[in-house]
């Protein structure tokens, strides 16, 4: 009966989900009934001991990351710096390229910090123009940004500053730069592998005499003509959040050692932070920042005309997002302490592998839930001990550990309920019966690139 407990919680907040509740109101309410079926006396202090609590956490330590993401992804767009960089690559690799440009354009955004919400909206006009012209159906479009958008740079590749890269950082106590070689071969096999299913989908639907289609809804303004800022200089604070945060990553245990321990008034407690817990995430934001106040002061004009309501809307953004996530967090951290947990962590034990364990159990979790790091926060939240003993028995890198979730996480995550899907789909005006279809393609490809790193680090030993 546990166990049906632990599922019927799950399976209540996924359905919630996909319908399009608000997670943040329905997780709670998933959590506390499951409490409620196994202890009706628990639930009072399950609630503010520990689903509140778990959520605390998650915003203490990472909302500055979504609010200093969404800030600079306002910013690049209201600088008119995004607009730049996707004319000048779409220049550089050619309108008749259209998928490998657009691609190219969401990859660059995403890897350099702009949010995937801010790059579905800043792309989108430019991919309906450029298959506009190159008679590719639009149905196309988005699993073109998805491909782009939602996989390599969000979290296969080192560095990349996204909450994908940045959540196993805390539980593994590893950087964001964590086993390169794997997150780069891996990130550039779903770029190939998507890359010529697309191109496949194309050339299909070229021989078939389908060409961009009549009477869609949502179509784009046609692109304008204004000035644009010089695309080196566009590029330039992408850049800048991908080196600060290298070089952040090196500095801070150099200047501050392994805990800091502050006191500003003399004789006082002192302020103990475990240095190592928080490295990955002060590095990004201490690079996010400096990549805003580039972007403000190169962009002057353009961005204080509008920041008041941008930097609104950015706002409101990240709380949305990060306390949806939060809830996911704390609701997992509930789950894990029922009774019935203890069957779905003895089955996926039941997996001798650690890497192959970690990897089915984010992506299954991510599915779920319909969030890669909703899914990964539970998952880790619940079983991260249990991952880390099971890779030093096995003498696996933690780092191996660390690429491997972030990966998995965004493997079955972009299920029909996905928030970011949903938001894609709403942007460009198609339905999931139309473009769902090259969604879930990508969704396989990115899942089977997690199981290809865990083969490649076997036969390889490559970190």
């Amino acid at each position: 009966m546990s166990f049906v407990i632990c599922l019927a919680a799950l399976g209540f907040l996924m359905f919630v989900a996909y319908r399009g509740y608000s997670v943040i109101l329905f997780a709670p309410i998933a959590a506390m009934g499951a409490v409620l079926l196994t202890d009706p006396s628990a639930v009072p202090p399950i609630f503010t001991g520990l689903f509140m609590e778990r959520m605390v956490i998650f915003v203490k330590l990472y909302f500055p990351v979504f609010l200093l993401g969404a800030i600079f992804g306002k910013v690049i767009e209201l600088s008119g710096f995004s607009k730049s960089i996707v004319t000048a690559v779409i220049g550089v690799v050619g309108r008749e390229r259209a998928m490998l440009s657009i691609v190219a354009v969401c990859c660059l955004l995403t890897y350099g910090g702009v949010s995937l919400f801010v790059v579905v909206f800043a792309v989108y006009p430019f991919a309906a123009e450029m298959f506009r012209q190159g008679n590719i159906p639009k149905r196309l479009i988005p699993g073109t940004i998805a491909l782009g958008a939602f996989t390599a740079t969000m979290d296969s590749f080192p560095g990349t500053p996204q909450i994908q890269n940045i959540i196993p950082t805390t539980f593994f106590k590893t950087t964001t730069w964590a086993a390169p070689w794997l997150g780069t071969i891996g990130g550039l096999f779903i770029l190939t592998v998507g890359l010529i299913y697309l191109d496949w989908r194309r050339r299909a639907a070229a021989k078939a005499g389908e060409g961009y289609g009549t009477g869609h809804i949502n179509e784009p303004e046609p692109i304008s003509k204004e000035a644009l800022p010089n695309p080196f200089l566009a590029l330039t604070p992408l850049l800048l959040v991908l080196v600060v945060n290298f070089v952040f990553t090196s500095l801070i245990p150099k200047y501050y050692g392994t805990t800091s321990e502050v006191a500003l008034v003399a004789g006082a407690k002192p302020i103990v932070q475990q240095v190592s817990s928080v490295l990955a995430i002060w590095a990004v934001e201490g690079a996010l920042v400096v990549g805003i106040l580039f972007v403000v002061a190169f962009g002057w004009k353009a961005v204080t005309a509008k920041f008041a309501a941008g930097s609104q809307q950015a706002i409101a953004g990240s709380l949305l997002a990060s306390l949806n996530t939060a809830s996911e967090y704390g609701f997992g951290a509930v789950i894990a302490a029922l009774p019935g947990f203890l069957v779905i962590r003895d089955a996926l034990t039941a997996i001798p592998n650690p890497l192959v364990n970690i990897a089915v159990s984010v992506t299954v979790l991510a599915g779920i839930t319909g969030s890669a790091s909703g899914g990964m926060s539970i998952a880790l939240a619940a079983m991260a001990d249990q991952f880390i003993a099971m890779a030093n028995a096995a003498h696996i890198p933690l780092e191996v550990l660390h690429r491997v979730a972030s990966m998995a996480s965004g493997g079955m995550d972009t299920l029909p309920h996905n928030g970011a899907v949903i938001t894609l789909l709403n942007v460009t005006g198609l339905t999931h019966r139309q473009s769902y279809k090259d969604i879930f393609a990508i969704t396989v490809i990115k899942t089977t690139s997690v199981f290809v790193v865990i083969a490649l680090y076997y036969l390889t030993g490559l970190v």
